[in-house]
Order: structure tokens, then C-alpha cells, then sequence
């Protein structure tokens, strides 16, 4: 394995500030707030991001079991468990709620209104109607955003330039993300620039996953992240190897998994800049008045053993700019 250093953008939102000259906590008050994922229990790669996260949040002076209490639900992907979950943490009550991924913030926005919702990672927040803007969300939500205008369109580029004699893209989508029109305009626009031929490809549930996969066969395949293709992420690797369907992620794990490439922003980046939203919103601060974050990096990953199982041979070009390169 090749690796050219990790890419973590540390924006605003006072990420190195040092500890000393910050607002610190309230003494002797201790705050609760809700944590809604989209699994069904503890993975892996949640237990990373929580551990993102609290050590941020130590790092700004918040301690579980001193002055924190962090209340986790692990809700599914199913938007109403979602919502009632959201509905359950307003109940206890909690101060705020951190939620993952476009589906789950909007459940938490339906499932606890008037409660402040953390945005982990959120598609299209403006699109969505989560935020009025993302310099002045002007409502209960804030947070970071990781699909700006030129990502998906990027991803595109970035699988087109290994395939350059496919001209038939499909985009992988969950039918229940509100975003999905702004992410299949904006690749729409960067396809017709590129002269590729676009397909949507939506699901509604897991069991549609390979017959939709399958759909693209002879051309390639634009994955968009999403929590179930999170959870069937084997799956959806193996069949697109199975079927000969180059693809791209978003997300090193999908990567790791056998998947071709994958082109998105730093995971820790987004767990850790929520830490900070947290500590504003927990000090006062309204999270109408706290700008939503975009990452300003990106990693490339590129599997060169899929590569060769799929008989292609990788640019140099684009090998050059990859951040990692998984043998």
C-alpha cells in the first residue's frame, strides 16, 4: 500500500485554536446530547468516528462523565425508525443532536423539531431546505457538507479519465435522498461537457441493488455515498466485480473492499469539525448564525489490484495524482 499523506482540512470553526485562549464549559453543568446514525448497531467505522469525535471534544473541554453525556442511537437506515429515534432523544431531552448523511439529518429535523441538529457530512443542505444558506443557515441545522458543486462532478471526471473509451456512466442513488436532484444536475451538467451518456439508477431498498448494478454493465458506474450502500457495501463491491462494472465511491472503505476508486473529503475532517459546532452551539451560540463547512481537500484512492481484475490500465496521469494506491 502507497500513501502519500492523509488530507485533512482543518477550516474554521477554531479546529487549532489552542484550548487555553477558548470559552471554556460551564462549570459543574452537565450537558446531554443525541447521537443519530444510520446502522443498526456499533460498526467498525462508526467506533472510529466516535472516537473522532470525542477526542475533539475533549480536546475543547468536553468530558463524558464530567460535564458530557452523550446518548447514541443507532437507528437503521429506514427514515421513520430514524425519525422516531430523533423524536426519543428530544424526549430525554438532549441539547442537540449530531446526525450522519443527508436521510438522517432530515428524520432528525422531522423526528425533533425545534431541537438543534448538528449536520455530519449533509448532501445538499441548501437544496434540501435544511439551511437558507450555508453562510447564514437561518433555522435549527448547521453543520459541514461534503457534496459541493464540484465533487460529483469530479468523481465523474476522475472515473472518465481511467475509461476513456466508455461513454455510458450510471449514477447509483437512494430513491429517499432529498438531494438526489441536485447531485444528478450537477453530474448531468459535467457529463454534457465530458460528451457521456448519464443513466439514473435509483433504488428504494437493498434487494434492488444488483439488478440495479447490472443495469450499467458495458459502461461504468458513479456510486454516490449513501448509509445503505453503506451497509451493503460488500455486496455492491462484489457485484460490480462480478459483472465487469467499473466504479467510483465515496469512501476509502468501499475502496479497501475491492472497489476501484473513490474520490471524497476526508471522513475525520467532517467528525471532527462537528466537535466544534457542538462546543458553539453547547457556549450559545445559535446554530442559525454558524456558517455550514465545506471541505477544501480531497483524497484520491485508486485499487490497482481491481484494476487488473478488471483489465484496465490506470492513466499515469491519474496515478500521479492519487493519494493512495492499494496494491
Amino acid at each position: 500500500m502507497k500513501r502519500r499523506g492523509a488530507v485533512i482540512g482543518l477550516l474554521a470553526l477554531g479546529l487549532t485554536t489552542p484550548l487555553s485562549v477558548q470559552a471554556q464549559p460551564q462549570v459543574g453543568k452537565t450537558f446531554k446530547i443525541g447521537l443519530l446514525l444510520p446502522t443498526d448497531g456499533p460498526m467498525p467505522l462508526d467506533l472510529v468516528r466516535q472516537d473522532q469525535l470525542r477526542a475533539r471534544l475533549r480536546e475543547l473541554g468536553w468530558v463524558e462523565g464530567r460535564n458530557l453525556v452523550i446518548e447514541t442511537r443507532h437507528a437503521g437506515v429506514t427514515p421513520q425508525r430514524q425519525r422516531e429515534a430523533a423524536a426519543e432523544l428530544k424526549a430525554l431531552p438532549v441539547a442537540l443532536i449530531l446526525a450522519s448523511g443527508t436521510i438522517t439529518i432530515n428524520a432528525a429535523r422531522g423526528g425533533a423539531p425545534g431541537v438543534p441538529v448538528v449536520m455530519v457530512n449533509a448532501g445538499d443542505p441548501l437544496g434540501s431546505g435544511f439551511v437558507a444558506s450555508l453562510a447564514r443557515p437561518g433555522g435549527d441545522l448547521t453543520g459541514t457538507s461534503s457534496a459541493g458543486e464540484e465533487l460529483l462532478p469530479k468523481q465523474l471526471e476522475l472515473l472518465a479519465s481511467a475509461l476513456p473509451h466508455v461513454k455510458r456512466f450510471g449514477v447509483l442513488m437512494n430513491r429517499a435522498n432529498p438531494a438526489n436532484g441536485f447531485f444528478f444536475d450537477a453530474l448531468s451538467m459535467r457529463a454534457r461537457q465530458l460528451g457521456l451518456q448519464l443513466d439514473r439508477i435509483d433504488v428504494a431498498q437493498a434487494a434492488e441493488l444488483e439488478a440495479a448494478i447490472a443495469r450499467a454493465k458495458g459502461g461504468a458506474l458513479v456510486v454516490l455515498g449513501d448509509p445503505m450502500f453503506g451497509q451493503q457495501r460488500s455486496l455492491i463491491v462484489e457485484t460490480t466485480l462480478r459483472l465487469r462494472v467499473p466504479a467510483i465511491f465515496g469512501g476509502r472503505p468501499y475502496v479497501a473492499a475491492g472497489g476501484l476508486m473513490s474520490y471524497l473529503s476526508a471522513d475525520a475532517w467532517h467528525w471532527r469539525s462537528a466537535a466544534a459546532y457542538v462546543d458553539k452551539i453547547l457556549k450559545g451560540d445559535k446554530p442559525a448564525d454558524i456558517p455550514v463547512e465545506q471541505p477544501t481537500q480531497f483524497e484520491l484512492i485508486v485499487n490497482l489490484k481491481t484494476a487488473r481484475a478488471l483489465g484496465l490500465t490506470i492513466p499515469q496521469a491519474l496515478l500521479l495524482r492519487a493519494d493512495e494506491m492499494i496494491e
